[in-house]
């Protein structure tokens, strides 16, 4: 394989455009329909900030194919490199950075305005909570990295005796190195006393992206723990809990008439909560009582929803009832094959990370023996379990957001989703992506070897100080496999019981 790899770089380039193309795709057909020819600047922040998520999860994938163009080079710099990964990680890590903590902000301020206001006094609140932001921030930022922004590599003092050069050269597993002395070369017959510290400054770029990470790994931790049971086991569930048939007319118009009075009882309180708004009475009730109709409102969605699947209507009703049922079939297929993958995700982490030193590879060997079959097999499998991983803690983050004190989470919904519940959706997405990337390149450290993404968050990463000590001892590991085990306990013991809507709505038995 040569040096420069124009394969790649297209590959790269094409990825990129399709990345974006599907994203346009995803935003046209879950916007809601009075967001339609408006909010242009909150859909760019959108399909931009997807499009960096996105691309960041594939990059690591590209970065190991990137590397496999030097892969015949005596040393790592024996050769120039396709593409220039590290210089890359760092511009796409910065642009997520500012996308999480200050474009999105802005958006989401500017979006969520007094519509009575004008676009210059809404940009000019929005910029101000920006501004107050951004100077948090760089205080934040500039104090920590003053103070604590160097990283500590510990490494081990050797030296051995001068040996003069033999005439013939004899090397056997006795006598691995050149003299008749030692059975050991001098160099590893060193004591603990030889071990020191070396210290020296980190890039303020690679500090950035070291804090974003651990903002991002608490919350991995968490969705992504969560997520990587609930994802498969909840599609499982969901087919074991599937409407077993349609149900009769009578039943159709009860339910509906109950549904349409708790609509009509919203819009009464969506009326006055926007009359307490325009006469500027805007309290902390005020936030509350909107926060409840907020929440009743999207139960009204799901139970109109569950009911138009329990009774389809039209003229092609068989023809819908048969599609839900492939519907029902379909999330089985997946969660099967979901599980199988979260099952083979967990055992990685137990005995590759947990265990010291580690049993076996065994993920990391399967995409090297994939690579032996056809070159970029291997990569695609790596991409493709990087890639669930992130499916992952989004599906946590949608099981647990709306059960947080401190977090609500806009859940998305086909055609119905605004630009505010989309830019928080992206925020977090972009705020775990990171996390997710460099779990990946420490659970595949093996199979990822020498690339730019370990030398930022295998080396650097886990040696910044006062960092470190998280990663030496495994805390986000650990929280991640106990939350996994804990959620398999629970869709065990409670995910086969059918689940009781929380609002009005209530199937006739």
């Amino acid at each position: 394989m040569g040096d420069f790899n124009l394969a790649l770089v297209i590959v790269a380039i094409v990825v990129c455009v399709i990345v974006f193309i599907f994203n346009v795709y995803l935003l046209i057909n879950y916007q809601h329909p009075d967001d339609k020819n408006q909010a242009y600047f909150p859909k760019f922040v959108v399909v931009f900030g997807l499009s960096i998520a996105l691309i960041s999860i594939l990059m690591l994938p590209a970065d190991v194919a990137n590397r496999q163009a030097c892969k015949h080079a005596l040393y790592n710099g024996a050769c120039n490199l396709t593409l220039p990964m590290k210089d890359l990680w760092l511009a796409i890590y910065i642009v997520d950075a500012l996308l999480v903590f200050f474009i999105i902000p802005f958006a989401m301020f500017y979006y969520e305005g007094d519509q009575d206001k004008s676009i210059g006094e809404r940009m000019k609140s929005a910029m101000i909570w920006v501004v107050v932001m951004a100077i948090v921030c760089a205080l934040l930022l500039g104090i920590l990295y003053g103070f604590v922004g160097e990283v500590d590599f510990t490494v081990m003092h050797l030296s051995s005796n001068t040996a003069s050069f033999p005439n013939s050269w004899e090397f056997s597993s006795s006598q691995p190195c050149i003299g008749n002395g030692a059975h050991q070369c001098s160099a590893f017959t060193t004591n603990a006393s030889s071990e020191k510290t070396w210290t020296m400054r980190t890039t303020f770029p690679e500090y950035v992206v070291a804090l974003a990470t651990i903002v991002g790994s608490v919350l991995f931790s968490i969705f992504g723990g969560v997520g990587i049971a609930c994802l498969p086991l909840g599609l499982i569930f969901s087919f074991v809990r599937r409407p077993k048939a349609v149900i009769t007319r009578s039943q159709y118009i009860k339910e509906a008439t109950d549904l349409g009075k708790k609509a009509r009882e919203l819009k009464k309180a969506a009326d006055a909560l926007h009359q307490e708004e325009r006469s500027g009475s805007k309290g902390r009730k005020w936030r509350k009582n909107v926060k409840a109709v907020e929440k009743e409102l999207l139960q009204l969605e799901e139970d109109v929803n569950l009911l138009e699947e329990m009774y389809p209507q039209g003229e092609k009703a068989e023809t819908a009832w048969a599609l839900t049922v492939l519907g029902y079939l379909a999330k089985l297929v997946l969660g099967v094959l979901g599980l199988i993958v979260s099952v083979a995700w967990v055992i990685h982490i137990i005995i590759y990370l947990l265990v010291d030193p580690p049993l076996s590879p065994f993920l990391n060997e399967v995409f090297i023996k994939l690579d032996d079959v056809w070159g970029l097999l291997g990569t695609a499998a790596f991409a493709f379990f990087c890639f669930y991983l992130l499916l992952a803690v989004i599906a946590g983050a949608m099981m647990l957001g709306l059960r947080l004190v401190f977090i609500t989470i806009h859940p998305m919904k086909w055609g119905a989703t605004l630009m505010n519940s989309f830019l928080f959706n992206v925020g977090l997405i972009l705020l775990c992506s990171i996390s997710v990337i460099q779990f990946c390149s420490t659970a595949f450290a093996y199979y990822a070897r020498a690339t730019a993404a370990q030398e930022i968050f295998g080396h650097t990463l886990q040696s910044l100080r006062g960092i470190r000590y998280l990663y030496k001892y495994n805390v986000f590991q650990i929280a991640f496999v106990a939350l996994a085990g804990l959620t398999f306990v629970y869709y065990a013991a409670f995910g086969w019981r059918r689940k009781k809507p929380s609002g009005r709505f209530q199937l006739s038995s």
